[in-house]
């Protein structure tokens, strides 16, 4: 049974707290795999340290906790961060943007989040036979373009939050 895609984003959140530069680096690998692109030309596909604190700046990312070098943030921001890029896509303009993020309660964020962004939450299962144990299950993850990462489906690594973990932190050693 498929999980739902909010439980494939919650996943996210053990990943919690982070710096400016791990939050936008963490949003940027869900942004891409998802294939977010804005429709605005000024707008930025991915998002930067540099814009998470200019969204603080502006009222459409929550204070983090802490300031300056220790200033943290959580999946909350994480979900901010991500309706952003998903309301650029669409075509808002920031200020629109803002608005919308004060009126919007936190799991309402969370599933318009999830809904966005399922195609690239789900992990793919694909049945790939091994020539040592033919009869043996794989799940197949696609980490960037030519390059996936393969798992026994009776490996402990088969997990799902195990999986996306794995796949989150090729793709940031990648660059991808």
């Amino acid at each position: 049974m498929a999980e739902s895609p909010v439980h494939l984003l919650r996943v996210h959140a053990r990943h919690a707290p982070w710096n400016a530069r791990g939050l936008a680096a963490h949003a940027a690998s869900l942004v891409d795999s998802a294939g977010v692109k804005p429709t605005n030309a000024s707008a930025r596909a991915t998002p930067s340290a540099r814009a998470v604190r200019f969204y603080v700046a502006n009222g459409l990312l929550d204070r983090p906790e802490g300031a300056g070098t220790a200033a943290t943030y959580g999946y909350r921001h994480l979900l901010q961060l991500l309706a952003i890029k998903i309301r650029q896509r669409e075509g808002q303009t920031l200020d629109a943007i803002k608005v919308e993020m004060k009126e919007t309660t936190g799991d309402a964020l969370e599933r318009r989040v999830a809904a966005s962004l399922a195609p690239a939450l789900a992990l793919q299962l694909d049945p790939v036979q091994q020539h040592a144990n033919p009869v043996a299950a794989w799940r197949r993850i696609s980490i960037a373009d030519g390059i996936e990462l393969h798992v026994r489906d009776d490996s402990p690594a088969a997990e799902d939050g195990t999986l996306v973990g794995l796949r989150d932190v090729l793709r940031r050693q990648l660059g991808v």
